[in-house]
């Protein structure tokens, strides 16, 4: 799925993208460098998407890094408890490139016509 992704997001046009196997490499990675989109899976061995998305909004330099998380999870108390831990976007597999857009849009990584914002 991560490479499904990937190749997404280089269709949208992103050249700068790091990928972490888990949530301990992930989080090794952001304290390495700034990103401006943070895309992580909610099940993740070592460091879980909640877990890695509560350290991120504890560590200031981290705090306003937007988290598009994606799961397969789907029903109404997962998908609640998610939105409380401050995750700017959802998406739940399996989803398409027009869902991948709309929360980009949504969460301000892409513009209205589909372009990076800069």
């Amino acid at each position: 799925m991560r490479h499904v992704m990937i190749n997404m997001l280089r269709n949208l046009g992103f050249s700068q993208i790091d990928e972490a196997t888990d949530g301990k490499q992930a989080l090794t990675l952001l304290g390495k460098r700034k990103y401006d989109l943070v895309i992580s899976d909610l099940n993740m061995p070592y460091v879980d998407g909640l877990t890695l998305l509560d350290k991120m909004r504890s560590t200031p330099q981290l705090a306003r890094t937007p988290v598009l998380m994606v799961t397969c999870e789907n029903t109404k108390e997962r998908v609640q408890e998610i939105l409380l831990h401050k995750v700017d976007g959802f998406v739940i597999k399996p989803f398409n490139m027009a869902t991948l857009v709309k929360q980009l849009q949504r969460i301000k990584i892409l513009d209205a016509n589909g372009q990076l914002c800069t």
